[in-house]
């Protein structure tokens, strides 16, 4: 069993409290840490986090070579002397170095949607989290090519690379149930769709001007109404529907051929009998 974050708001932190938090995790948990880290939105980072807020696809970047280059200091006791356009990492004495993990490194996962910061996984990770805020169409036309833009900057092809999804699944061990859990998946997919910065996902259905309708309502703290604005079709195509013993075939049919790990994302109350049920037939 590994251990993954899903995930650390990166920019919240400098890389070298990431760094040092995720060593202790990896020692704790040996050697198997997921280390998932995602770059939040704007106003979330200046406004929540007070940190600073600039080309999230490029700070991400150097993010991750900081990270990297931490570590390296620490298990192979290479000079610290990363030199970056975000950060700067360059004092490292033999009181504060935790000296080599004896299980290396995490493992890092990058959460991403959009191309520019796809591109950036597929270049620096070691695995890319794929937003639960996606479609089977949208992953394969537009976050796959990015991720083989990413790897062409890459000296060689990473084979060991993982595509990670968690996804939207509605449903329930009766009608009630899944009717309630269709109720609160269209409220988790307005929440999501209300954000400026996922809006190519929907215009590639040519659903744009959704986005724009969902944030004035999220403007104006109107949650409830703004899954209303969720009709069928969106709703099926950011979320597996259907009886329990429907789910884990058909999200096998959509992503099977695609990811390498997955998870099941329930914004609401899922018997415990019957997510078991799912991650067998999943496992199958």
């Amino acid at each position: 069993m590994d251990l993954g974050t899903g995930i650390v708001v990166a920019f919240g932190r400098s890389p070298m409290i990431t760094a040092t938090m995720a060593n202790d995790v990896q020692l704790l948990s040996r050697g198997r840490l997921l280390l998932g880290l995602g770059s939040q939105i704007k106003p979330h980072i200046e406004k929540r986090y007070s940190m600073p807020w600039s080309k999230p696809a490029a700070r991400m970047r150097e993010y991750v070579l900081a990270l990297r280059a931490i570590w390296a200091c620490w298990n192979d006791e290479t000079p610290l002397a990363f030199r970056g356009e975000f950060y700067r990492h360059t004092l490292m004495t033999p009181f504060f170095s935790p000296g080599p993990n004896p299980y290396g490194p995490p493992t890092i996962f990058l959460a991403a949607v959009g191309e520019l910061m796809t591109e950036v996984a597929g270049e620096v990770a070691d695995g890319l989290l794929v937003h639960p805020f996606t479609t089977e169409r949208y992953l394969r036309e537009v976050t796959l090519p990015a991720l083989e833009r990413g790897f062409a900057k890459r000296e060689a092809r990473p084979e060991s690379f993982q595509i990670s999804l968690s996804g939207l699944i509605a449903t329930g061990g009766d009608a009630s149930q899944q009717a309630d859990a269709v109720t609160a998946v269209r409220q988790q997919i307005a929440f999501y769709a209300s954000t400026p910065a996922y809006r190519g996902v929907l215009e590639r259905h040519g659903w744009g001007e959704l986005q724009g309708n969902l944030n004035e309502l999220s403007r104006q703290g109107a949650w409830v109404e703004m899954g209303t604005l969720i009709d069928d079709d969106v709703l099926d195509a950011f979320a597996i529907v259907g009886d329990v013993s429907s789910i884990a075939s058909s999200f096998l049919a959509r992503f099977a051929d695609v990811v390498t790990r997955c998870g099941l994302y329930v914004p609401y109350h899922l018997d415990d009998d019957d997510r078991e049920e799912i991650v067998a037939g999943l496992r199958a």
